[in-house]
């Protein structure tokens, strides 16, 4: 999934091209979850208290929102991918940078290196805050 394939082009920067992060231009697009439409007009979000928040108010004022979850880009048409994800005047882009390198190191090697017990672990301990998306 998306996510997925975040991790690891982090990983190749943060492995090969750590001078792209540490000098700020690296940057992660953020693509909406929801799409509402009323009437004619769309509105995006983010993430699921957004969304909920708008319908509910959308609702108290009598009007009928239409409402579409993206499971991911695929599902996106690449005019909706132009609008939401890439075009500069609604894109949202989180600036990727190091805080503690050390710990990167750490978090990157657990995750996707090559020893399994580590990410067992890792996964055993957390599995029960991850957020299914099916």
């Amino acid at each position: 999934d998306g996510l997925h394939i975040t991790t690891l082009e982090l990983t190749l920067f943060f492995r090969f091209f750590r001078p792209l992060i540490e000098g700020g231009y690296i940057y992660v697009a953020q693509p909406p979850l929801h799409k509402v439409e009323i009437g004619k007009k769309k509105y995006y979000f983010l993430n699921d208290q957004e969304k909920e928040a708008f319908v509910r108010k959308a609702k108290m004022e009598g009007k009928v929102p239409v409402e579409n979850r993206f499971k991911g880009l695929g599902e996106m048409n690449p005019e909706q991918l132009r609008e939401t994800t890439m075009g500069p005047e609604n894109r949202v882009l989180k600036q990727v940078h190091i805080e503690d390198a050390e710990e990167a190191e750490k978090i990157f090697e657990m995750l996707m290196g090559n020893e399994v017990p580590p990410r067992r672990r890792f996964i055993q301990t957390h599995a029960k805050k991850a957020t299914l998306d099916i």
